[in-house]
């Protein structure tokens, strides 16, 4: 059988939920001290990768409202280039299904993504080690996608421990507005003194989200999808917001409930991921493209 060429595939950036999200403490130099359980759902971008003949890294489209060198896919191509120190030019195309400013980890996600595809494509030899560690300096919620499962993180968002959660599905609604990460972590009012627990302690329905009464109080398009959907479950804000969930046993229960979305509300239907999608790859592995 004839061998894929791995720079005619396209390559999969999962988004994340939040399944609770403590906010437990600050450090001196302003980072606030998190705990959170990270779920991957089977909802994503697509990234594809194009060598070029000089050694710019260039996005193949633009993406509304990020401008190119601060989009993370880019800036995580650049890190590897470095590093290889022979790593040729590159076009990223970035197929964006996740929104924007929604919390589930759209930018951090396809920046893992290339780190992980292009050390593989480039053959830059890169540890696991350097790689988290090129993760952590793009973003807090980058080394989660590198992980390649769920996981309990603590920290920043960058120590992280394997957790296992069982099958299910999610509601995701998307409120029409982009919420500041920067400005809900900085308000007054946010609650830093959550309890720490241990990883034991965590189970289905555990917690809440120490940022949602702030969002709620600024974002009213987020208070009214929230308000809607906690009408079929425990619904909760993802990271910073925008976007709001809740959790259902199967795909019906699920589909049911996105069936009954009135008019101006848009979401999706996702059901919550054991591993990466890229896992084989996030291993050493190329799966069937080598």
């Amino acid at each position: 059988m004839e061998k894929l060429n791995p720079w005619d595939l396209r390559f999969p950036a999962p988004a994340k939920l939040n399944l609770f999200l403590h906010v437990v403490g600050r450090r001196i130099d302003g980072y606030h001290l998190l705990q959170t359980a990270f779920r991957l759902i089977d909802f994503c971008d697509w990234l594809r990768f194009s060598p070029r003949s000089d050694s710019d890294i260039r996005l193949a489209r633009a993406l509304p409202g990020i401008e190119e060198d601060a989009n993370l896919a880019v800036r995580a191509a650049r890190l590897v280039q470095r590093a290889s120190g022979t790593a040729p030019g590159v076009d990223i195309t970035i197929e964006k299904n996740i929104p924007i400013g929604g919390g589930l980890g759209g930018g951090s996600s396809d920046a893992a993504t290339t780190l992980a595809v292009l050390n593989r494509l480039w053959r830059a030899g890169l540890s696991d080690e350097i790689l988290s560690r090129m993760a952590l300096t793009l973003g807090a919620d980058v080394p989660f996608f590198l992980f390649g499962g769920n996981a309990f993180a603590e920290g920043v968002g960058e120590l992280l421990e394997p957790l296992d959660l069982p099958s299910a599905w999610y509601v995701v609604l998307v409120p029409p507005i982009v919420v500041s990460t920067r400005a809900i972590f900085a308000a007054q009012e946010l609650t830093r003194n959550s309890k720490t627990i241990k990883i034991s302690s965590f189970s289905a329905g555990f917690g809440k989200n120490d940022l949602e009464p702030v969002v709620c109080r600024r974002h009213g398009e987020v208070a009214a999808h929230l308000e809607w959907l906690k009408r079929f479950g425990d619904a909760r804000l993802s990271g910073s917001g925008a976007c709001v969930f809740a959790e259902f046993a199967t795909e019906r229960e699920a589909r049911s409930v996105l069936s009954r979305m009135p008019a101006g509300i848009r979401g999706f239907a996702a059901r919550g991921l054991d591993r990466h999608p890229l896992a084989a790859l996030l291993e050493g592995n190329w799966c069937s493209a080598e």
